[in-house]
């Protein structure tokens, strides 16, 4: 059978090919999300299910970090009045399903994660961040590093998280707290609340993914894969519903007054600039007013 090529990631296995390392490979722009990246790491995660040697997938970042989320020199910088994959033209009004459709496409390839049939293991280091965290949190087990930084700061201005995962992982009370700040997180805070399995120093990262991978591996494939049916099943009905909605919402943060607003600073004076002026408190004067314009 003819194997995938992939534009955004490397897809590689242990040498008694019972692991499968899917690295994200966009290490100049962190790893951010393309419109490529998400079709490639599903078709990636769809090999290792087809591949009966693979019994446990890791999921890593090449260069400095896990993701950095959506790319957005794609998908705001270089917007223009609206009419981006960003936010939609909408001087005829606008159309939550054509955004739905396109965003929930995106979701389906992280969820892949979840669904798998093989058990999945995100390796953080530098930073997991808005669509990286969604990426990460799919996974089964999350492992960071204690300097590693995840968070979505976009639940301030411009997004929502379309996975849905983080009540799953730590209840409804610190879920919110999370959104409601946008705040990011250090591994040690991840791991105390929950939100991961385990957070050790940078240097020892890698091995302690390696020591749980070999441990999953020496259990048979369709005993990993009895095991997580039982506990997915405890959770697909509520992430269901939940991933619906928060990808429908994600389309209206970013067409709000204040996500157009964003989008325009972003191309304006750059992206960068944009969410510092996103994430200050009490905002600008320069992201006030070109709130005001939109209003």
């Amino acid at each position: 059978m003819t194997q995938p090529t992939f534009q955004t990631i490397l897809y590689q296995k242990s040498p008694d090919n019972k692991i499968a390392y899917i690295t994200l490979n966009r290490p100049k722009q962190y790893n951010a999300i393309d419109s490529q990246l998400p079709r490639d790491l599903r078709s990636a995660i769809r090999q290792a299910n087809t591949d009966p040697s693979v019994h446990c997938i890791i999921l890593k970042g090449s260069g400095p970090g896990f993701c950095g989320g959506y790319d957005l020199s794609i998908y705001a910088q270089t917007a223009t009045r609206g009419q981006t994959h960003g936010s939609q033209d909408t001087s005829t009004g606008y159309d939550p399903l054509t955004d739905y459709t396109q965003m929930k496409e995106n979701t389906d390839c992280f969820t892949e994660l979840f669904h798998s049939h093989k058990p999945t293991i995100a390796q953080v280091h530098g930073a997991a961040v808005a669509g990286g965290s969604d990426i990460a949190l799919c996974c089964d087990l999350v492992v960071m590093a204690e300097n590693a930084r995840i968070g979505y700061p976009p639940s301030r201005v411009w997004g929502c998280p379309t996975t849905a995962m983080w009540a799953y992982r730590v209840g409804a009370e610190k879920a919110k707290r999370m959104l409601f700040t946008g705040d990011l997180i250090d591994g040690r805070e991840a791991a105390e609340m929950g939100l991961v399995l385990k957070a050790v120093p940078e240097e020892e990262l890698e091995a302690a993914v390696a020591l749980l991978a070999d441990r999953i591996k020496s259990v048979p494939v369709n005993q990993l894969w009895m095991q997580k049916q039982v506990i997915n099943g405890m959770v697909e009905g509520f992430l269901a519903g939940s991933q619906r909605l928060a990808t429908v919402f994600d389309g209206i943060t970013r067409n709000s007054p204040e996500g157009v607003a964003f989008q325009r600073l972003s191309e304006e004076k750059g992206f960068k600039t944009a969410i510092r002026e996103r994430d200050t408190p009490g905002r600008s004067e320069g992201y006030r007013r070109v709130w005001k314009s939109v209003l």
